[in-house]
């Protein structure tokens, strides 16, 4: 059994000042509405994750968007590595529709033998935002190129030379360095069927995100076909002394950074989408997750994994934006919920 927190590195927007004392003002005094101060946040919140027990921390990768201040996770993951000595650090994901497969698994090799063997890499294809063409890999890579991305990236993690002849990536034969005897282990972000099915064709463990729920998971185990691969649930995570407390905290925070951010996701091609309401989404994800008490989360948990055989969850813990409210949460879910969900697995 893995537990392990997911760390977006959100930058809230700043709201206007209050009229009159709010219950929430003393919380919202130390929201990172700068990116220095998201930055910061997110380092604490690791290192505060590796002395409360957890396993790992994983970092998303973002451009040009408040949702995430982090547009390199193997760039943080290194930093983190670096100022943590037992806990494993993990891309939650490198996206590889925008980055050189070849690239991104030398800087994965390079982070498995410094940390020794502490890194772990989760890819993903990302979506068709305008990344594709500030990097110039264009929409193709996104809608073709994913496959061929994922399989060069393994090639090269585990071999001595490497030469390709493919769609999207061509060169001569050369020598991979530096060489991890032990290469990190890869995770794929799955969020369709046919992502599923190519990260079974390959024996990759899936990264099964927030927006859906148990049985959903369930259900992408099956199609997968391997339930003994270590596949990853994500979740969000908020203790409270009650479930109402949780769930009020997060409705009342999570919506104001969670909008604005949705809203970064702008299309390449200017394709539609599909209007975001965050006060939905948040009120699903309470439903959903393991918010609330301690013993609300620790159920909440242990149900996913029965239902799911997914034995490495990783919780989203900064919900609030808020740096003093995330430390107590990594705190309380590593004294009051940790040891429980381990007992009972």
């Amino acid at each position: 059994m893995r537990l392990g927190i997911f760390l977006l590195a959100t930058r809230a927007p700043r709201p206007p000042a209050p009229t009159r004392h709010h219950p929430k003002d003393e919380l919202r005094s130390d929201v990172s509405w700068d990116d220095h101060a998201a930055l910061s946040r997110t380092v604490e919140a690791a290192v505060a994750a590796e002395r409360a027990g957890f396993d790992d921390v994983w970092l998303a990768e973002h451009h040009f968007m408040s949702y995430g201040v982090v547009p390199s996770a193997t760039l943080l993951a290194g930093h983190l590595l670096g100022v943590t000595e037992r806990i494993h650090v993990g891309t939650a994901v490198s996206v590889l529709s925008t980055r050189h497969p070849v690239a991104l698994a030398e800087e994965a090799a390079m982070l498995a033998l410094l940390s020794g063997g502490r890194f772990r890499l989760g890819v993903g294809r990302g979506g068709p935002w305008r990344d594709l063409e500030v990097f110039g890999t264009g929409l193709p890579r996104y809608e073709h190129g994913f496959a061929e991305s994922l399989d060069l990236l393994l090639t090269w993690l585990r071999s001595d030379r490497v030469s390709w002849e493919g769609e999207h990536f061509r060169f001569r034969e050369v020598p991979v360095v530096p060489r991890a005897l032990a290469p990190p282990p890869v995770t794929v972000a799955c969020t369709s069927p046919e992502t599923e099915a190519l990260a079974a064709e390959r024996g990759l463990p899936m990264l099964l995100g927030m927006h859906v729920d148990a049985d959903e998971k369930a259900a992408a185990v099956a199609r997968h076909g391997d339930p003994a691969l270590p596949h990853i649930s994500t979740h969000v995570a908020q203790v409270a002394d009650t479930r109402e407390e949780a769930v009020g905290t997060l409705m009342a925070e999570m919506p104001r950074w969670l909008g604005p951010g949705l809203a970064g996701y702008v299309a390449v091609d200017d394709r539609p989408r599909p209007t975001s309401d965050p006060v939905g989404y948040v009120r699903r994800m309470c439903g959903i997750h393991p918010v609330g008490s301690p013993d609300d989360c620790v159920e909440s948990l242990v149900t996913t994994v029965e239902k799911t055989g997914i034995r490495h969850l990783i919780l989203l813990v900064e919900a609030t934006g808020s740096r003093a409210a995330t430390l107590e949460n990594i705190a309380r879910l590593g004294a009051d919920v940790l040891p429980k969900v381990r007992a009972a697995l």
